[in-house]
C-alpha cells in the first residue's frame, strides 16, 4: 500500500515517499506549560512528527498512501496487527480461526468502544466492510475485499450493485462474525493486519462527508483537529484497551513544504521526529544527530512504474524495459546520490518478508551495452524518450536525475525527470491516469508475506496498480497462489509468479529502503517498527 500497517503499533504507508510533506505548521497553545521543547504552540506532553497532507478525507478504506496512514492508524485498530518479526498479534480480536481457509471465524475482546462512547461490535465491522466494499461509495481500497463471497453483488465491474450487503458476511453475536471467501487464501488472516478493514461507528452513516473531516474511531488516539496543509492533531485515548496505549499525550502530525525546511527545523528544537532525511542531508545527518540518528532496514521498495496506458509503454515489449532496467547504475546511485543508505534490488519484494528471494537476474545489473541492446530488440521507445514523475516535495529530486542520466548515457534514449509540486499532486495525477510515461513508485509492507508485493500491485483489478498492467497469465499465477492449499504452498506459488515477473516487467525494481530519520533531544524511547514508521504510542517526552 502507499502507506502500510505497524509492526508495532504505528501505521505506515502504501506508495513511499521519502517525506512527502507541504508547508510549514504549528498548534495552538493549550496553556497547560512546561513545554517540553522549543516548539511554538505544542501542548505539553505532546510528541510531533512531519507527516504532510493527507491526499484524502480520513476514512479507512480511502486513505493508501503513507500521509493518511499515519493519521488512520492512530485513531483507527483494526483486528490484528503484527509484531516486529511479523507475527500476527490480536489487538480488537480475540481470535480469528478457519478450518478451510475458506470460512474465518472472528471473536472480538468485549469491553471495546469508539471514542464516542458507543461499542464495537461484530456489526460495527460487517456493515463498515459492506459499505467500503460497496461501488457506490467509491472507495480507493474496495479491491481489498474482493475475497469476500458476494462482493461482485456490491461492486459489478459495470452497472448498480444488486446488493448492499455481501453474502459471506453474517453476524452471530455481539462480538462474533462469519466471513465466507469465494474461494479459500490460506494468507486471508494476514491481510486483516491492513486498516483498511478498521470498524466504522453508526456517527459515521449520518454525514460520511464530515466524518472525513473529524474521525471518530476506536483507536489509542482520539481526533481532535486538521488545519489543512499545516497540521493535524490528536490526543491519547485514555479508555483505550489496545496493547498499543499511547505513554504521551498527543501528536502533532506537521506539515512541511520540503524535507529539507523540516530537517532545518529538528535541529533547532520546532520538530521532534522526521521521517526520512533528504539527499542534501543525509551526508551529515548521523553526525548532526548522533545517537539520535536512525538508519534501519525495513519492508519496502522503490521502483519505476510505467504506465501502459501511455504512448511511451502501451504495447510496449518487455524486453524495452528490462533494457531500461539495465541502463540504471543502481550500485553507483546508492552510493554516492543516497550516500550508502539503500540497497540495489535483487527482486521485486524486500527483505523482511515471507517468500522474499534473490532472482538471481542481470536485468537488475548495470550493463549498458546489454541495455541498448535489449531496447533495440524490442523495438525501442515511442519517440525515443520517457518522463519519470516524482513529488519535488520528497527529497526525490537528485535520484532521479541521476537515473534519467544513467539511462540517457546507458541506452541513448533521452530521460527527462517530471516534477509535481506535492505528494498530492502527484498522488492524483496517477489516480486519474495523467502520467506521461512512468512515475516513481514505492511499496511498504501491509502485512509480511511476498504476496502483498505482487497481487495489491500488478493484478489486474488492483487498486493500487496505478500503471494498469494487466496480464492473464499473470492473474492466473496468482489466482493458482490465492487457491492454494496452505499458506507455505500460496507463498511458493507467488515465488513462481514472481518469476513470471520478471518476463513481463509491470514494474522496474531499483533498490531495498532504510529509514534514515531521527530525534529531538525533547523525546525518549524512539524506535522504528517493521514498516519502518516510528512506534508513535511508544515515544515519551523527555524528563
Amino acid at each position: 500500500m502507499r502507506g502500510a500497517k505497524s509492526a508495532k503499533w504505528v501505521v505506515g504507508a502504501i506508495v513511499v515517499a521519502l517525506a512527502a510533506t507541504a508547508c510549514g505548521g504549528g498548534g495552538d497553545d493549550d496553556g497547560n506549560g512546561e513545554a517540553a521543547s522549543k516548539e511554538k504552540g505544542k501542548p505539553a506532553g505532546y510528541v510531533s512528527i512531519d507527516v504532510g497532507e493527507p491526499q484524502k478525507p480520513l476514512i479507512p478504506a480511502d486513505t493508501n498512501e503513507s500521509l493518511g496512514s499515519y493519521v488512520i492508524q492512530s485513531v483507527f485498530t483494526q483486528l490484528l496487527d503484527f509484531d516486529a518479526q511479523g507475527k500476527i498479534v490480536y489487538t480488537n480480536a480475540e481470535s480469528v480461526k478457519t478450518t478451510d481457509s475458506k470460512t474465518w471465524t472472528v471473536k472480538l475482546k468485549q469491553g471495546w468502544k469508539f471514542h464516542d462512547g458507543t461499542p464495537v461490535t461484530a456489526e460495527s465491522y460487517v456493515k463498515a466492510w459492506n459499505w467500503y466494499a460497496n461501488i457506490k461509495n467509491n472507495q480507493q481500497n474496495a479491491f481489498w475485499f474482493e475475497d469476500i463471497a458476494g462482493y461482485a453483488d456490491v461492486h459489478p465491474e459495470k452497472g448498480d450493485p444488486k446488493s448492499d450487503e455481501m453474502s459471506g458476511l453474517k453476524v452471530v453475536d455481539d462480538n462474533t462474525f462469519t466471513i465466507e471467501l469465494s474461494g479459500p487464501v490460506p494468507y486471508f488472516e494476514y491481510k486483516l493486519g491492513y486498516a483498511t478493514f478498521a470498524p466504522l461507528p453508526e456517527v459515521f452513516y449520518k454525514d460520511t462527508k464530515a466524518f472525513g473531516q473529524a474521525p471518530v474511531g476506536n483507536g489509542p488516539y482520539i481526533f481532535e483537529k486538521w488545519d489543512h496543509k499545516k497540521l493535524i492533531r490528536v490526543k491519547a485515548n485514555p479508555d483505550y484497551q489496545g496493547p498499543n496505549k499511547a505513554k504521551n499525550k498527543g501528536v502533532l502530525f506537521k506539515n512541511y513544504a520540503t524535507i529539507e525546511a523540516a530537517y532545518q527545523d529538528l535541529l533547532s528544537g520546532n520538530l521532534d521526529m522526521i521521517r526520512q532525511v533528504g539527499p542534501k542531508d543525509l551526508p551529515k545527518y548521523k553526525q548532526d544527530l548522533g545517537d539520535r540518528a536512525i538508519d534501519q532496514p525495513y519492508a519496502a521498495i522503490q521502483s519505476l512504474v510505467p504506465t501502459f496506458y501511455s504512448k511511451t509503454f502501451k504495447d510496449i515489449d518487455p524486453k524495452v524495459l528490462q533494457g531500461l532496467s539495465m541502463g540504471i547504475d543502481r550500485d553507483t546511485i546508492t552510493k554516492t546520490v543516497l550516500n550508502g543508505t539503500r540497497k540495489p534490488a535483487t527482486s521485486f519484494t524486500p527483505p523482511g518478508v515471507v517468500g522474499n528471494q534473490d532472482l538471481g537476474t542481470d536485468v537488475f545489473s548495470f550493463d549498458a551495452a546489454k541495455a541498448k541492446s535489449l531496447v533495440t530488440e524490442g523495438g525501442g521507445v515511442p519517440g525515443n524518450k520517457i518522463w519519470i514523475q516524482y513529488n519535488a516535495d520528497g527529497g526525490h529530486k537528485e535520484w532521479v536525475t541521476a537515473v534519467c542520466e544513467s539511462i540517457r548515457n546507458s541506452t541513448g534514449v533521452d530521460c527527462v525527470p517530471d516534477a509535481k509540486p506535492d505528494f498530492q499532486t502527484d498522488l492524483e495525477a496517477r489516480d486519474n491516469d495523467q502520467v506521461k510515461s512512468m512515475y516513481r513508485g514505492g511499496w511498504v509492507a501491509d502485512y509480511p508475506l511476498n504476496v502483498n508485493f505482487m497481487r495489491e500491485l500488478y493484478g489486474t483489478t488492483a487498486e493500487a496498480n496505478n500503471g494498469r498492467f494487466s496480464d492473464k497469465a499473470v492473474d492466473a499465477a496468482f489466482k493458482k497462489g490465492d487457491n492454494a492449499a496452505t499458506l507455505d504452498e500460496s507463498i511458493a506459488a507467488y515465488q513462481e509468479a514472481e518469476k513470471l515477473l520478471l518476463t513481463k516487467m509491470p514494474a522496474i525494481p531499483l533498490w531495498e529502503y532504510k529509514t534514515n530519520g531521527g530525534y529531538s533531544k525533547a523525546v525518549d524511547n524512539v524506535t522504528v517498527d517493521f514498516h519502518g514508521d516510528y512506534n508513535i504510542t511508544e515515544v515519551t517526552v523527555a524528563k
